[in-house]
């Protein structure tokens, strides 16, 4: 058995079932062209040996780890310059990874850890991203013109032991001013090198700023500015100037800055600014006032030590309401220069960018801004129509698009299914995300939106690449945390999921009440039963979400308080009647790993929660085979009613359509006969998932009373006979 030592590089392409599934034709003619255009001329440049072509990928073997990293930097460089007029969703996009390891050669294909581990590193790169190992590193560093960022050690999937991982830095301006990442020293060297920067970061906590507690960076929280206008009906935009500097500050590297909701919460509160900065853990408040009358906008703004309760600089502002983002271009500039923070060029250019130059549009997305943090029906409404109207106004404005897109994430997230309904919601929220970033590449909400969607359609390892993303350009994005957190639950990987959601309360320590329900499921997915119940009871008892109640029926199951645990159960039946272990083994079945969807439902069956809706128990010797749904399905009309009496006509056409006609409303979909299961699929029901359900006798029905069957599904039971 032959063996070398090797560099590979492993590519993939991003999304690349989601392309084809969209437009086949035209996405295999795109790739070609890449291949044709790009890679291979790329790879010949750099003498390598392309092993194999996939679908979506490739695997190239080089002699050199500096040729192969140089050839991947290049591929990335000119594949970001290509399609410029194709949208963000529908671009061709790699992921790269390489490796220098050994192989197992055989004929002209290698084998072996050393291509599994270019192949693992190449699935956690960001979407036109490269990630090399720890021994690619110690041969390119200094030879590649490119920088290097450390990821530290990581778990990849199926690779026993860790992996030293880097992340390429291609951008001339990351390359340039990030140094390349040092080679690693031994092991007695790491512990003193360690050692002596922590006793230098202690010492420069101390001493510079004289409190013991700060964090390195220096910390801010943005108070809501108060309305003082005469009319007092500029609330709306004085809230929408506070969320602005918070948004511009939070871009900021340099800074930790509290989140929104955190300072929100301190709205309109007799507080003192040290009482509050404790509460917030932060050593600088900024504060202020807005009266507006007309086109006239006055401005008063104070920056705050507040250790010391004096005024860094405090300053009147007395201008055109033309002139806003140039005012909070001045406020942030004010803030930077007495904080001593250096922005990068990335940084600067974000934080000057002009949202949008129609000052109407501007307003519609400020009074949407304010609106949607409410999540409830009818704010959600209003936002979505403020955003629209943004958007009509101006189609260029970039925010109104993400903002737009965030909030059909809560009508699927909430079942807001009167608003829009869920395959709709789906496509506007891809197709505004997308555009969000083809006008603004750099937005970081647009990426935390697009990975809760990609997480909801299966795709997680694109959902994490999107995240992060997000997470790495908002270096202060609690929402971007949050979501980060909840798509690392769903991938299964818990303790990382943990790690964002304690980065989040650091970054937001006085969320909104859906912050803690994530919490407490995070902590119960790391087996953290007691810290799972201690998160959700800082919450009000009559306040926790399904989610929240859910989790509480799960950790007091598994800690065996089971008089706890069906006291939840029986709120969330409270709340929602049909609710079962069948429609939430749909609903979560984007879990990636099987051990946690079971790990959730097997706790809340001990709870007590049905299997099927309104507990409905059908008897096994009731129960239809397959060929006996098929005859009452293929081309037959089901009359009856539902559990409540509520009658109801379902058509169930030859080719697979059905019709549901109940409470004034349609429900159309496919229908299909899998094994002893009557398989339903809608667009408009629990997220356009399938649900399958068996079919029962009713040994009490009748024809005269068409209710001779019995079929539950994920809302409802329903009861029927059948008819030509």
């Amino acid at each position: 058995m032959e063996r070398r030592l090797t560099a590979i590089l492993s590519a993939d392409v991003v999304g690349y079932s989601r392309l084809m599934g969209e437009d086949e034709d035209g996405t295999l003619e795109l790739l070609k062209a890449c291949r044709r255009e790009l890679v291979d001329p790329a790879v010949e440049e750099f003498h390598g040996r392309i092993i194999k072509l996939m679908g979506d990928g490739a695997l190239v073997e080089f002699a050199s780890v500096v040729d192969a990293v140089r050839c991947a930097a290049v591929i990335q460089r000119k594949m970001a310059g290509r399609d410029q007029g194709v949208s963000q969703a529908q671009r061709i996009q790699f992921r790269i990874g390489v490796n220098l390891g050994d192989v197992i050669v055989e004929g002209d294909d290698i084998y072996g850890d050393g291509v599994n581990i270019a192949a693992r590193l190449q699935s956690i790169a960001p979407p036109g991203g490269i990630c090399i190992s720890g021994t690619a590193f110690d041969h390119a560093v200094h030879k590649a013109d490119v920088g290097f960022s450390a990821l530290g050690e990581q778990h990849l999937k199926n690779i026993a032991d860790p992996v030293r991982v880097y992340r390429v830095l291609l951008a001339p301006s990351e390359a340039g001013t990030v140094a390349a990442a040092a080679r690693q020293p031994g092991r007695r060297t790491m512990i003193l090198a360690t050692v002596a920067a922590l006793l230098i970061a202690l010492t420069a906590i101390v001493f510079a700023w004289q409190w013991p507690f700060a964090p390195q960076r220096p910390s801010i929280a943005v108070l809501p500015f108060g309305d003082i206008s005469n009319d007092g009906g500029q609330d709306y935009f004085a809230e929408g100037l506070t969320n602005d500097l918070i948004t511009d500050l939070s871009k900021i590297s340099g800074l930790l800055v509290i989140a929104r909701d955190s300072a929100f919460s301190f709205k309109n509160k007799s507080m003192n600014v040290r009482q509050i900065a404790e509460q917030l853990n932060v050593r600088y408040v900024l504060e202020g006032s807005v009266r507006r009358a007309g086109d006239a906008v006055r401005i008063n703004a104070q920056l705050v030590d507040a250790k010391t309760g004096r005024n860094i600089w405090a300053e009147r502002y007395d201008r055109d309401y033309t002139d806003i983002f140039a005012l909070q271009d001045q406020v942030i500039e004010q803030i930077v220069g007495a904080l001593a923070v250096r922005l990068t060029d990335r940084e600067r250019t974000q934080i000057a960018r002009l949202p949008t130059r129609d000052l109407e549009a501007y307003d519609s997305y400020t009074r949407a801004e304010q609106k949607v943090y409410s999540i409830d029906y009818k704010s959600l409404e209003e936002a979505l129509s403020l955003y629209e109207k943004a958007i009509k106004l101006d189609p260029e404005f970039a925010d109104a698009h993400t903002g737009y897109a965030r909030a059909i994430v809560d009508v699927l997230g909430f079942d807001y299914q009167p608003l829009m309904l869920s395959a709709v919601a789906r496509h506007r929220a891809y197709e505004a995300a997308g555009r969000g970033l083809e006008l603004n590449p750099q937005s970081s909400r647009a990426y935390a939106v697009l990975g809760i969607l990609q997480m909801l359609d299966g795709e997680i390892d694109e959902a994490i690449a999107s995240v992060n993303k997000a997470v790495a350009l908002d270096p202060n994005g609690a929402e971007s945390e949050l979501n980060l957190a909840i798509v690392l639950t769903y991938a299964g990987q818990n303790p990382e999921a943990l790690a964002a959601m304690e980065r989040v309360l650091q970054l937001d320590p006085k969320p909104r009440v859906q912050v803690y329900d994530y919490y407490g499921l995070v902590l119960y997915m790391n087996h953290r039963y007691e810290e799972a119940i201690r998160a959700l009871q800082t919450v009000r008892p009559e306040e926790p979400s399904d989610l929240g109640l859910e989790t509480l029926a799960m950790a007091n199951a598994r800690l065996g308080r089971m008089a706890e645990a069906h006291k939840a159960v029986e709120a969330i039946l409270e709340k929602s009647p049909g609710q079962s272990l069948a429609t939430l083994r749909v609903l979560y079945s984007h879990h990636r790993r099987q051990q946690d969807l079971d790990h959730r439902l097997d706790a809340l069956r001990s709870a007590k929660l049905p299997e099927w809706s309104y507990d409905f128990r059908g008897r096994p010797e009731d129960r239809l085979g397959a060929q006996a749904i098929r005859a009452l399905a293929i081309d037959k009309t089901w009359i009856g009613h539902q559990y409540d009496g509520v009658r109801f006509f379902m058509e169930l056409g030859a080719n697979g359509d059905f019709a549901l006609r109940a409470h004034n409303n349609i429900i159309v979909g496919k229908f299909t006969l899998e094994d002893n299961f009557l398989c339903t699929r809608s667009p408009s029901v629990l997220l356009g998932r399938k649900f399958c359900s068996p079919v029962y006798r009713n040994p009490g029905g009748s024809a005269k009373n068409h209710d001779e069957y019995v079929f539950p599904d994920g809302g409802s039971v329903w009861y029927f006979s059948a008819a030509p």
